[in-house]
């Protein structure tokens, strides 16, 4: 003992403690313990008691529903006045255009639908401004974009260049929605805060301002055929509103 250190001392005591508390917490065999139970076993259903129903004919209040789940109402479900009163007043023909989308296309969304029509509406504009053609040729009908092309083609000839930055787009609303057999038409009235400039090749201002802020009307058409593969909807017409 001489030889113990009192660090020693300190340990040996510590294991001495340990080894109790798990003696006085996991207990110790006695000989009558039962075997591992094996989680794969094959267990026999106990008999079911009287006031007891088989589980093939569980009771439906014991089922928890889960959002979006089957059993949720559905979209159908819900009166159109409800999904979409904030596009249009239920009963008018925007509503009836919107429902005969749906129908064929079950995923549609106006809102949705809303939001991606502004991102369109800002993109076309820079392009054109920038006389990105390649841009242009995917967002536009044929005709359309034929008369985006000639402005474009002329402005290049005057040796012209525009600018156009958007300070913000402050409404974008369904006017008007015509569905005739598979092609769908939409209208949407933007109205937004644009600065846009025209320069000649000297760099002086022909057109527009570079530190004005101009509101912008527009009406725009898109179109596209129900069913189809491709997803995106076309410029098919633009007019400026008064």
């Amino acid at each position: 003992m001489q030889n113990l250190d009192m660090t020693t001392l300190v340990f040996l005591a510590l294991a001495v403690f340990v080894a109790w508390k798990l003696r006085s917490v996991l207990g110790q065999k006695t000989g009558h313990e039962k075997p591992p139970t094996d989680p794969f076993q094959r267990r026999e259903t106990p008999p079911l008691r009287p006031d007891q129903a088989p589980q093939g004919d569980a009771r439906r209040d014991n089922v928890i529903r889960l959002p979006g789940a089957a059993n949720d109402p559905t979209a159908d479900e819900v009166p159109a006045a409800d999904r979409w009163k904030d596009i249009a007043p239920a009963g008018s023909p925007i509503i009836a255009g919107i429902e005969e989308i749906a129908r064929q296309e079950p995923g549609f969304d106006p809102r949705g639908f809303l939001g991606g029509a502004k991102a369109a509406y800002e993109t076309i504009v820079t392009a054109f401004a920038r006389g990105d053609r390649k841009m242009l040729k995917g967002l536009l009908a044929k005709e359309v974009y034929e008369g985006f092309e000639q402005a474009i083609s002329e402005r290049e000839k005057r040796g012209e260049k525009a600018e156009s930055n958007f300070v913000s787009i402050d409404k974008a609303e369904i006017t008007a929605v015509d569905v005739k057999g598979k092609t769908a038409q939409v209208t949407i009235a933007f109205v937004s805060q644009l600065i846009s400039v025209v320069r000649d090749a000297q760099g002086n201002v022909v057109d527009g301002s570079a530190d004005s802020v101009s509101e912008v009307n527009d009406v725009w058409t898109f179109s596209r055929q129900l069913g189809s593969r491709d997803p995106n909807w076309l410029l098919v017409a633009t007019e400026s509103a008064a």
